[in-house]
């Protein structure tokens, strides 16, 4: 099973009346049948902000646009959990010293010199560290 098929699934679970949209209260019991809480105005706001045809209703299409934003901020956030491991000294970059200190830890450690080629092939502006959008510019690759 895909996860266009996955997310099919899960949208039918919340579509309660079946007629192929979700409404504010339809979001709202869902939540709460997965132990969650959701205010009736919270479950309106949701689906006005998704909403692509304006009718009050969540369709399939703004479904998975939801259901794929929320994984990416997962992943957003994740990257950001594994930068700040490597960047470790609260500077907010990851420096050579940094890179370095974070291989020795895993087992794989390297000269300065090679944590510093390693940074050079993602320093975009050429500062010799790399910021958080370098670093998720290197991982997504």
């Amino acid at each position: 099973m895909n996860k266009l098929d996955q997310l099919k699934g899960v949208f039918h679970f919340f579509d309660e009346d079946r007629d192929g949209k979700i409404s504010p209260i339809e979001m709202q019991h869902c939540v709460m049948r997965i132990g969650g809480e959701m205010l009736p105005e919270e479950a309106e706001a949701v689906i006005e902000s998704l909403d692509a045809d304006g009718d009050g209703l969540l369709a399939l299409e703004d479904f998975v646009g939801l259901m794929e934003a929320q994984g990416e901020e997962e992943k957003m956030k994740d990257m950001r959990d594994v930068f700040e491991m490597y960047e470790m000294d609260g500077s907010g970059f990851i420096t050579p010293k940094s890179l370095k200190r974070m291989l020795s830890r895993l087992g794989m450690s390297r000269p300065i010199d090679e944590c510093r080629l390693m940074i050079s092939q993602f320093d975009l502006n050429g500062d010799g560290v790399l910021s958080f959008d370098e670093f998720s510019i290197m991982m997504l690759r």
